[in-house]
């Protein structure tokens, strides 16, 4: 049980709102569902308004729950760990695994694996001992994810994912394959993204979506077989977070990503173009060539700017490789 002794200064405050402020690890809506499950008391009465206000001298007793076993079962799924302490943990996803339990992948999903690998670290998120997932990669993208472990980090983190780095520190960084050469080195892609009108499991640039924005420059060229530009690598950066953006955008500028099947299916004759060992790389990867090789944060607990960094994974490696022997 948590006590708390009213200030002064705190007369007049909401009571939700005081206890968020005073008491670590728990969120303001985390402190309100306690509320409303009659969790909190003022003397022997208990508080089930979370906008009661406090006064000077009342002391306040929270009795926070120890967290709920999460749904999803842990499994002892490897993972590539990049960086962990007590408020978040940055891994290394590789292709082919699903971020969260979902019809069709009810277990080996990241959500399984962080569950196990952390174990009684996760001090509950909501009321869960689950890891808190504030962005996502498609299946088949490769590349880092930051979890939070604790409700404080899981707000944190929220709030800095949902800027997109507009006014603070987030920075996501993604190198992506893509077929033919940009005329420009670098430039923009401002355009909304919604639902597809009649394939429901797509994105397509629309009127009226949601506002979306990718910025990418041009990193390398490569030629065909025929010694014409072919293919090239793109960094790019997200100003937004939608679902398919990068592919999607890149689609909608004529530049779909090497081996996206669901964005990119007109460009298939064009792997003829490249060299057998760039074909044969191409056919061997199996999905999209996307990697989400940098992300930056400011840790949500001390401040502190982090900024993390994942190579190629080999088999985008060997497809660069490849690529370039070609040119």
């Amino acid at each position: 049980m948590e006590r708390v002794v009213v200030g002064p200064a705190e007369a007049g405050e909401r009571i939700d709102r005081l206890l968020a402020a005073r008491l670590e690890g728990l969120s303001r809506s985390r402190v309100k569902a306690l509320i409303l499950d009659g969790r909190v008391a003022v003397g022997a009465r208990t508080i089930r308004d979370p906008g009661y206000r406090v006064n000077a001298g009342e002391a306040l007793a929270v009795t926070v729950p120890p967290p709920e076993p999460a749904e999803p079962r842990p499994e002892p799924v490897p993972l590539d760990v990049v960086y962990e302490d007590a408020d978040i943990i940055v891994v290394n996803k590789p292709a082919g695994m699903v971020v969260h339990p979902a019809a069709g992948h009810q277990s080996g999903t990241l959500v399984n694996a962080l569950i196990a690998h952390c174990g009684a670290s996760l001090s509950g998120i909501g009321g869960v001992r689950r890891p808190g997932i504030v962005h996502r990669l498609d299946k088949d993208t490769s590349g880092l994810m930051v979890v939070a472990k604790t409700d404080q980090a899981h707000q944190g983190l929220a709030a800095q994912f949902a800027d997109h780095g507009r006014s603070g520190p987030l920075k996501r960084g993604y190198l992506a394959f893509v077929w033919g050469v940009p005329q420009r080195p670098k430039g923009m892609v401002d355009a909304p993204i919604d639902r597809h009108p009649h394939a429901r499991e797509r994105m397509a640039v629309r009127p009226g979506g949601r506002f979306a924005i990718t910025h990418w420059e041009t990193v390398e060229r490569y030629a065909g077989t025929a010694g014409r530009p072919v293919a090239s690598l793109l960094d790019c950066r997200l100003e937004t977070g939608r679902t398919h953006q990068i592919r999607v955008h890149l689609a909608h500028i004529g530049h779909p990503l090497l081996g996206d099947a669901t964005y990119g299916p007109g460009f298939r004759t064009k792997a003829a173009l490249l060299s057998p060992e760039a074909a044969a790389a191409l056919a061997a990867l199996g999905r999209q060539a996307l990697h989400a090789y940098m992300v930056s944060i400011q840790h949500p607990r001390t401040s502190e700017y982090l900024e993390f960094r994942a190579e190629l994974p080999p088999e985008l490696a060997r497809l660069r490789r490849a690529l370039a022997a070609g040119t």
